[in-house]
């Protein structure tokens, strides 16, 4: 049987593939395993700055959990790394999705687990596990809110409707929106631009973005405060560059 989840190192990036099209790469047990060993494999590896998460065959990032092997997940419900396989973890380091076509449920709890979100035209988005009393517990009912809004997600998770890629455009959803077959290509992109800039200081910005987002500001303003000793010298160093005439007038903005 071949592995449903394929692992590529491209340029910075780890490409992540879910790679089950006959299934519209809706994510079974197996799936889900493979999913967090691709994962485990990121965190450790130094020479992958960006996780680039896809799905194959153009039609479908992920239709969610499969749910004719729903049994499969028994064993996955209570487990500290999430049912999809990461979705309760939090990387250390950038994740980009790049979303051709379906984008629903358990798929687009994986796509909100993602910093990022490239996609095309032609993709959908939402929850139709509403309709079947399937909740969400992949990270939905907190990322979603986080990124769209309460009222907006609300809308989404109460109702199960889907929406295009326009409307998850304009409500936040998403990052940028590319032509079809275009998404891989431009979270490639972003990964290489990402990973152009000084790492260190980039991961503490993101980290004290992430961990404080549901603080009040006066922790949150703390939290931000303890990465400055630790980057202080990556900041003399950049100061030193711009002060040399280095990326003035945007050169070397990176995406």
């Amino acid at each position: 049987m071949p592995d449903p989840v394929r692992y590529e190192q491209v340029g910075a990036a780890a490409v992540v593939t879910i790679d089950r099209p006959e299934r519209r790469n809706a994510v079974d047990g197996p799936t889900a395993e493979a999913l967090h060993a691709a994962y485990q494999r990121f965190e450790a590896d130094d020479e992958a700055r960006i996780m680039v998460l896809t799905g194959a065959g153009g039609v479908a990032f992920c239709a969610g959990a499969d749910l004719k092997a729903v049994e499969t997940y028994a064993s996955r419900l209570s487990l500290a790394e999430g049912p999809m396989g990461f979705t309760r973890l939090t990387p250390s380091k950038p994740t980009i999705a790049a979303i051709e076509g379906y984008c629903l449920a358990g798929g687009l709890e994986l796509a909100l687990w993602c910093d990022l979100r490239i996609a095309t035209h032609a993709s959908s988005f939402g929850c139709p596990e509403r309709r079947w009393g399937v909740p969400l517990i992949d990270g939905g009912t907190q990322r979603l809110p986080r990124i769209v809004g309460l009222g907006r997600a609300l809308d989404l998770i109460l109702s199960g409707r889907i929406i295009d890629a326009d409307e998850a455009s304009a409500i936040g959803l998403l990052t940028e929106v590319v032509p079809a077959g275009g998404a891989l290509e431009r979270a490639l992109t972003w990964a290489e631009g990402l990973a152009s800039f000084p790492q260190e200081t980039m991961l503490a910005d993101r980290r004290a973005a992430i961990e404080g987002v549901g603080l009040p500001l006066a922790e949150g303003l703390l939290l931000e405060a303890e990465a400055g000793p630790t980057v202080f010298a990556d900041a003399v160093a950049g100061a030193a560059r711009f002060a040399g005439g280095e990326g003035r007038g945007g050169a070397g903005a990176g995406v």
